[in-house]
């Protein structure tokens, strides 16, 4: 079916009152830990821990059409072949060949038409690899595969990227039989689905036999999510299921967790899912900002079994700030991962913002 058919149907702090000289302390303090703070997604290559989730967006489930259609794009390989070298070097490297044909015994006069056979040859079988629709069957299987190996491997206990096939499992052995892919989508059927998905292909510049591949979802909320990778075409829908399980997967801030029957908030740090700094005060009153607080040594724990694709914050690495000067340091258990910030010299450490739901306040105490 016409790709563009498949196009067309997706139009369709918590604070304590204090007496008023430490009160005005603690905001100056507030002021300069804010300023202070760097986010961990401003160094994720050099200084974020391997642990620590990614800065990208996270997303709201989604159940998407089954068909993902699959554009082609610019042959970047026939496009660096063809312009990838000035007229001059591709003269150079003709004569060069044709030098090399005489040489090793062909007939001068023939020597140009042998090139040319061989040049055509190549195309034909280029074109042939190319031809047909076979590409976007394949890359759609790929990616669904893929993605529920990733969700086989972390098992989260519950799955937000899913496809929901909207049409009679009788309609779908028959288009199966024919040889076709479900390619109209009705709007009665748009019921049990929120988003679709769609993307582009293009062979690659090198002419390895890899593809450059994009994968777009639109959800009904008008949201985007947009994924590129490179790689063979059977495994590179592989990169593709990772980046939109972690996107997908990965906590939320702000999300709730149910902790020793009362209900935690998990705040981030200012202005960023998850904080780095050099004191755990200043991270203290980064959090008192957001009228929130560090979390406790068991709440650090609890959060890091639930791991970062449950709802929680893998800390079993790095430093990670406490409050009254402390910091937890889960690689060090001995005698006690809880330590004074006085033990380490130019310390990283890493910190989020908890509060319980009761707690919550209406009204900021940090300057304007």
């Amino acid at each position: 079916m016409d790709i563009h058919k498949h196009l067309l149907n997706f139009k369709a702090l918590r604070l304590k009152l204090r007496p008023l000289r430490w009160r005005m302390v603690g905001l100056s303090l507030c002021s300069f830990a804010l300023g202070s703070t760097l986010p961990l997604g401003a160094q994720a290559q050099s200084d974020a821990p391997s642990h620590a989730p990614t800065t990208a967006p996270s997303a709201p489930p989604v159940a998407l059409w089954p068909t993902i259609p699959f554009v082609r794009g610019q042959d970047l390989c026939q496009y660096q072949d063809a312009y990838g070298r000035t007229r001059a070097q591709q003269a150079t490297q003709m004569a060069q060949l044709l030098s090399d044909l005489i040489r090793d015994g062909a007939d001068p006069q023939q020597a140009p038409q042998l090139l040319q056979t061989i040049d055509s040859l190549i195309d034909q079988g280029r074109e042939r690899a190319t031809s047909g629709f076979g590409m976007d069957v394949l890359l759609e299987g790929s990616f669904k595969a893929a993605l529920d190996r990733v969700y086989e491997q972390h098992q989260p206990r519950a799955r937000k990227v899913r496809f929901v096939n909207p049409t009679a499992l009788n309609e779908l052995v028959r288009v199966l039989r024919a040889q076709q892919r479900q390619g109209s989508l009705e709007g009665k059927q748009l019921k049990g689905l929120t988003g679709v998905a769609w993307g582009t292909y293009s062979y690659s510049p090198g002419c390895k036999g890899d593809v450059l591949v994009t994968l777009h979802f639109e959800t009904q909320s008008g949201q985007t999510f947009n994924y590129q990778a490179r790689g063979m075409a059977e495994t590179v829908m592989g990169q593709i299921a990772a980046q939109v399980f972690m996107q997908f997967q990965k906590t939320q801030f702000p999300s709730q967790v149910l902790h020793l029957g009362k209900t935690l908030e998990l705040l981030g740090a200012p202005g960023n899912r998850l904080g780095t700094t050099n004191s755990p005060r200043k991270a203290q009153y980064a959090c008192e900002c957001m009228q929130a607080r560090l979390p406790t040594v068991g709440e650090y724990i609890y959060l890091n079994e639930l791991g970062n694709w449950n709802g929680g914050v893998n800390s079993d690495k790095g430093l990670w700030a406490l409050s009254q000067e402390r910091v937890m340091a889960p690689e060090m258990p001995n005698p006690s991962i809880v330590r004074s910030i006085t033990e380490f010299q130019s310390p990283q450490i890493h910190y989020f913002c908890v509060r319980h739901v009761a707690d919550k306040k209406t009204a900021s105490l940090c300057p304007d």
